[in-house]
């Protein structure tokens, strides 16, 4: 009898033991919880190439818009540091990059024109962002003649030309400043965040989860800002980190033609604007802002494809 039981709680225990170790436990030994999507998506960023090159060549750029010090100790602001004498001389060890058509170090012009670009682009993708994330979430958890109101204007705005509009807009203001730049990108790029986000709202609205909070008595604030907008932005991230790029791209094509950014203000637009005329004889003015301009566009657009694989499971 004693046998018995001894091999029953013999066979018992390692039954046990084999349940404990199948079970997925944290750090203080009970069950672990439930990956979400977000740490889910970080683990698989990590482990992506493109990710983490894209990200170290932004954190690269965004320090050297941070602190353009620490890059060059040459001041460009300084006119004094501009010497015509100097004019459209090649690569060397003075001039990393050469000199422009006054005179001035194109290294130096270049890390400090890394600021307004990356200023323009990132403050025009948070405010679209922002814009046409709550008008997004708005209408497509409202519905019925709202949501038809905000469809209809954002259709108009989506039949201007967006160069053209910006045009209209940096003529009428006609001060060439950052926020003039980010006014006129992001009256005309704030249609696409909507569309985005009141798809995203629509499909999640529906979920069992937030008609459970709906049956609960849960206010309409709570529904949108707790349960609906946590699982509904994802998308929006991604567009936002893309639109980053295309309006860094897009303050250099605006300045370009001369509607953007203007004199003193120093960009990578500017520079290539203005050394265009003599690229024949000094390549280098023209080609380091551009190469410049290259790499943080192709960087954001990267940094968004990737981010936009890993938070959709579809594409795992």
């Amino acid at each position: 009898m004693s046998e018995t039981a001894a091999g029953r709680r013999g066979r018992g225990g390692s039954t046990g033991g084999r349940h404990a170790r199948d079970t997925p436990t944290g750090p203080a030994g009970g069950p672990s919880k439930p990956a979400s999507l977000w740490s889910d998506a970080w683990q698989d960023l990590r482990r992506r190439p493109m990710f983490v090159g894209a990200a170290f060549v932004i954190a690269v750029f965004l320090l050297m818009a941070a602190f353009p010090w620490l890059f060059t100790s040459i001041d460009p602001h300084n006119a004094a540091t501009c010497h015509l004498s100097d004019a459209r001389q090649g690569v060397g060890d003075l001039h990393w990059f050469g000199t422009d058509n006054q005179g001035c170090d194109v290294y130096a012009r270049s890390v400090y024109g890394a600021r307004n670009s990356v200023v323009i682009g990132a403050t025009t993708a948070a405010l679209t962002a922002l814009v046409g994330g709550l008008l997004g979430l708005l209408a497509g958890f409202a519905g019925g003649a709202l949501d038809a109101l905000l469809s209809r204007v954002t259709e108009i705005f989506f039949a201007i030309p967006s160069v053209l509009g910006a045009l209209l807009i940096l003529s009428v203001f006609r001060t060439g400043s950052v926020w003039t730049v980010v006014l006129a990108l992001a009256v005309l790029a704030w249609p696409m965040t909507f569309r985005i986000t009141r798809a995203a709202v629509i499909t999640v609205k529906g979920q069992e989860y937030v008609l459970a909070a709906r049956a609960l008595g849960a206010s309409a604030g709570r529904i949108m800002f707790r349960h609906i907008m946590p699982n509904a932005i994802a998308p929006v991230i991604v567009v936002a980190t893309i639109n980053l790029g295309t309006f860094v791209a897009a303050e250099a094509g605006l300045s370009f033609i001369g509607v953007g950014l203007q004199s003193p203000d120093i960009s990578w637009g500017l520079m290539i604007s203005d050394a265009r005329r003599r690229f024949l004889e000094a390549p280098e003015p023209l080609l380091f802002p551009a190469l410049f301009l290259s790499l943080t566009v192709l960087a954001f657009v990267m940094l968004g494809d990737a981010v936009r694989d890993a938070l959709d499971p579809k594409l795992r």
